[in-house]
């Protein structure tokens, strides 16, 4: 096992530059609980680096044991020179670099092709640039069993260290097709006869009053802009949730929440 002490070692800067989004297809996890995420995804673990103090209960320990036996280079890394590694500013004192897992059409079609004869449901995020936001709708569309994730050219990365932690793993498993361009998502989900439906403020329509028993591309616009209404022309229906008490708009992640589960509902009562 490699002990570092200097924030200038190679293998430190190259995993800043990879925290950073310079890593090509190499992610950085932080964190036990998304380590061991990553780990049950069965990703690609090329690396961990480690602190002293993140050894001292039973669970870090077994983690370990178990990447040890994987064969996977394990680093300590001292406290001090750690922190200039950590994303976090109180980290757990564990980081794993990883293979990225494969986006893209092809894994969305596949993921298609397993669904039958499920109802398939697909997320459409049109330069989304929270990543915080980002992350916590691929944890609720997990939770809600979606076919896939497009996101739309602009948008976050969907890999990035802060995205990576509001996901909790979601982001490991999902199908996502990366950098689209929203045309031709519309295009191609229409010759696969998906409805194609908005959530906007202004519709007149509830979410409650939408089938959600056939085919969708549930498509969300930016926290900031929303969809312009071009963008809005050339999808199918829109709509909104409906508020009480003067609010306008919820939080993007919460609006997709609601949204989601109202359609897991309805394909349980299916």
């Amino acid at each position: 096992m490699l002990k570092i002490t200097s924030r200038d070692n190679e293998k430190l800067k190259q995993a800043r530059k990879i925290r950073n989004g310079d890593g090509n297809d190499l992610i950085f996890v932080e964190g036990l609980r998304l380590a061991e995420e990553a780990v049950r995804s069965h990703l690609q673990i090329e690396e961990v680096f480690f602190t002293e103090n993140f050894t001292r209960n039973n669970r870090a320990k077994q983690f370990l044991d178990n990447v040890s036996n994987k064969q996977i280079v394990i680093t300590e890394v001292s406290e001090k020179v750690f922190d200039s590694l950590a994303d976090t500013k109180t980290s757990q004192g564990i980081v794993l670099i990883s293979q990225k897992p494969s986006t893209g059409k092809s894994v969305v079609e596949n993921s298609l092709q397993k669904k039958k004869p499920n109802v398939p449901l697909l997320i459409v995020l049109h330069q989304i640039n929270n990543p915080s936001n980002l992350g916590a709708i691929l944890r609720i569309a997990e939770a809600v069993d979606v076919a896939g994730i497009v996101l739309t050219k602009n948008s976050a990365d969907v890999f990035s260290p802060k995205a990576l932690r509001g996901a909790m793993g979601a982001s490991f498993r999902l199908p996502i097709w990366t950098n689209a361009d929203f045309s031709e998502v519309l295009d191609w989900a229409k010759k696969r006869n998906f409805a194609s439906v908005c959530a906007d403020v202004k519709a007149e329509k509830s979410y409650l009053e939408i089938d959600w028993k056939k085919p969708r591309l549930l498509v969300f616009g930016s926290e900031a802009h929303g969809l312009s209404a071009i963008e809005s022309d050339a999808i199918e229906e829109s709509i909104q949730i409906p508020m009480d008490n003067g609010v306008e708009s919820l939080n993007l992640a919460v609006s997709c929440g609601v949204i989601l589960f109202e359609a897991k509902r309805q394909f349980v009562e299916n």
